[in-house]
């Protein structure tokens, strides 16, 4: 069990930035295990645990989904990154750079030596809205631990512009679905704060035109 100080997890959350260059090194299984607990530990809706959680290895698996991650950027991220500003909490250049690191990975996704697709066995029943409150908070908790452990990853479901497909070539079941691919690997380059705006430009008290005090400091 990793032991680590309330202040090591707010540094942990503070530093978990989308890592999207990733070295092909192997990752060791008892790494990936933590990982993979850390998730299993988080809320999901009434207990029930119907995430599945599907460790991808097979590089021929990944090419085939990576065929079609590719087509996604092409017609739909790489045309949206173009032609809107940067974000609250960002420069232009730090945009380019977000775009060129979003460039890397599509081109390089299946060499990232673990996949963790996160999933919700839905059975008979339909994915709704709040489906996803099932399975994205250990989404969360699984990037925290990558981090935690000095592993690069980041949440991506870009793929389910092409659900059908990319969910036929992970070889989903009837009645499960992906929600994220969790890409992890040692990274290149260094982790750091992330790139966020002021909390005043977000955070109102009880109506949304009303800026909560605190947050003005």
């Amino acid at each position: 069990m990793i032991d680590i100080s309330s202040k090591d997890v707010f540094d942990v959350m503070f530093t978990t930035r989308a890592m999207r260059r990733l070295k092909p090194d192997p990752v060791p299984d008892d790494l990936v295990l933590k990982i993979l607990k850390a998730g299993m530990s988080a809320a999901n809706g009434g207990n029930m645990q119907t995430w599945r959680f599907l460790v991808v290895k097979d590089i021929e698996i990944k090419k085939k989904v990576q065929v079609i991650y590719k087509k996604a950027y092409d017609e739909w991220i790489s045309p949206r990154y173009s032609s809107i500003s940067p974000p609250p909490g960002s420069t232009k250049e730090g945009y380019h750079r977000q775009h060129t690191a979003v460039e890397y990975l599509t081109d390089h996704f299946h060499e990232a030596p673990i996949w963790i697709v996160a999933c919700i066995d839905h059975g008979e029943s339909k994915p709704t809205r709040h489906s996803g409150a099932s399975i994205y908070p250990a989404v969360q908790n699984m990037l925290l631990a990558a981090r935690a452990l000095g592993l690069g990853a980041t949440l991506t479901n870009r793929h389910l512009y092409f659900e059908e497909e990319s969910e036929k070539a992970l070889g989903l079941p009837k009645g499960v679905h992906s929600y994220a691919i969790i890409p992890i690997g040692y990274p290149i380059g260094n982790f750091g704060p992330v790139g966020r705006g002021n909390i005043g430009e977000f955070v109102f008290l009880d109506k949304l035109d009303n800026p909560w005090g605190p947050a003005q400091s």
